[in-house]
C-alpha cells in the first residue's frame, strides 16, 4: 500500500496549508517554509509554482501519490462535464475519504488504516482498498467486532447530529452510513482551486 511516509510538518509549511487533519499541523510552531532561508526569504511564486502548489495541496490532503493522482486526472478528463469537478468527485468518493466524512476516523490517514485493516464493510462485504470508489446506494459500516475500537468510538462522539454532509446518511447508533449520491462540487467542503490543476496538466 503506497502512501507518503515523510515529514508532514515540512509539507504543511512548504505548501502554506494544513494538508493533514491533525490539530498540530493546523497551527504550526514555525509558520514559514522549511530550510535555512525559510524565516527570511519569501520567494514570489510563478504561475507554474502556484498551479503546482495547488496540485500538491489536493494530493496530500487526499493522501494519494503522484502517479495515482495523474491517473485520477486522466479519468476525470475523459468524463463529461468539467474536468476539475470530476476530479474532486472521484477523490471525495474514495472509501477512506467517506469513512473520514462519516466521522468513523479523526483523519484521512486514520481512515485509510481502518479500511486497510479490514474494519470496514461495504454492502456487507469486507473492502480493504482505501481507493475503492463508492457508488450511490452503497452502505458503509464498521464490522461488528471492530465497533469497540477506541479510535472509532472517540471519533464518532465528536460528530454532531446524524447527518454530516448532504450526500451521506449517517446512523451513529449502528456505526453505518449510506451513499445517497455522488457529491457535486458545491457539496465538497474543500477550498481548492482545481482549475489550476487542469491548467497545469493541460500544458
Amino acid at each position: 500500500m503506497a502512501r507518503y511516509r515523510g515529514p508532514r510538518g515540512k509539507i504543511c509549511r512548504r505548501l502554506d496549508y494544513a494538508a493533514f487533519e491533525s490539530p498540530k499541523f493546523i497551527n504550526p510552531k514555525k509558520n514559514y517554509p522549511p530550510g535555512e532561508h525559510g524565516p527570511t526569504h519569501r520567494r514570489r511564486l510563478s504561475e507554474y509554482g502556484i498551479q503546482m502548489r495547488e496540485k500538491q495541496r489536493i494530493k496530500y490532503t487526499y493522501g494519494v501519490l503522484e502517479r495515482q493522482f495523474r491517473n485520477y486526472f486522466k479519468r476525470a478528463d475523459r468524463q463529461e462535464g468539467k474536468t476539475g469537478d470530476n476530479l474532486m468527485r472521484m477523490l471525495e468518493s474514495r472509501l477512506d475519504n467517506v469513512v473520514y466524512r462519516l466521522g468513523f476516523a479523526p483523519t484521512r490517514r486514520a481512515a485509510r488504516q481502518i479500511v486497510s485493516h479490514k474494519h470496514v464493510l461495504v454492502n456487507d462485504s469486507v473492502v480493504n482498498i482505501p481507493s475503492y470508489q463508492v457508488r450511490p446506494g452503497d452502505v458503509i459500516r464498521i464490522r461488528e467486532k471492530s465497533k469497540r475500537l477506541d479510535l472509532i468510538l472517540d471519533s464518532v462522539k465528536k460528530v454532531r447530529g446524524e447527518n454530516t454532509l448532504s450526500w451521506l446518511k449517517l446512523d451513529k447508533a449502528k456505526l453505518s452510513g449510506e451513499i445517497l449520491h455522488i457529491p457535486e462540487r458545491e457539496e465538497i467542503p474543500q477550498d481548492f482551486n482545481e482549475q489550476l490543476v487542469v491548467e497545469l496538466y493541460s500544458k
